[in-house]
């Protein structure tokens, strides 16, 4: 059983996504970061001065009556919360890290080159459009003499 497991764990499947999901965590670390430090803070500015993680709406207040000032009081205090700041900064990290792995899966496919068609082997009889090879000069389904310049 030991043997087994080994085998279905060094498949290169396995280990590639092993790896793909340990990048994609400190991927979504920087981007989150990136989210949070470096673009919201312009936004929240533009929209004056809003900070988006401290978007919330009350739903229960807690031991001490509202208002809070931060979502950080209202937690402390035992609210019940709804917190769609923090919301908005998920759906936004989320939207970037899928146009990352868009551009990157693009770049990938760009890289990746086709390989160039097979030349024919066959051409199609003009009676009975059946497939013959090329040097035939009589189809094997209809037996109509072939032209060299048929196909």
């Amino acid at each position: 059983m030991l043997k087994d497991f080994k085998e279905f764990a060094m498949r290169g499947n396995v280990v590639d996504m092993a790896v793909g999901i340990i990048i994609g965590g400190a991927f979504g670390t920087i981007v989150k970061s990136l989210v949070a430090d470096v673009l919201m803070p312009p936004i929240g500015v533009l929209l004056g001065g809003v900070d988006f993680t401290d978007l919330f709406w009350v739903v229960n207040e807690g031991s001490t009556p509202a208002p809070y000032a931060t979502l950080a009081a209202a937690k402390e205090a035992g609210a019940a919360v709804i917190s769609y700041g923090v919301f908005i900064n998920a759906l936004i990290s989320f939207l970037i890290v899928a146009f990352a792995v868009f551009l990157l899966i693009r770049a990938i496919n760009k890289l990746k080159t086709e390989a160039p068609p097979a030349d024919p082997t066959s051409k199609p009889c003009p009676a009975c459009l059946n497939d013959v090879p090329l040097k035939a000069t009589r189809c094997g389904h209809c037996t109509s003499a072939l032209n060299a310049d048929d196909g």
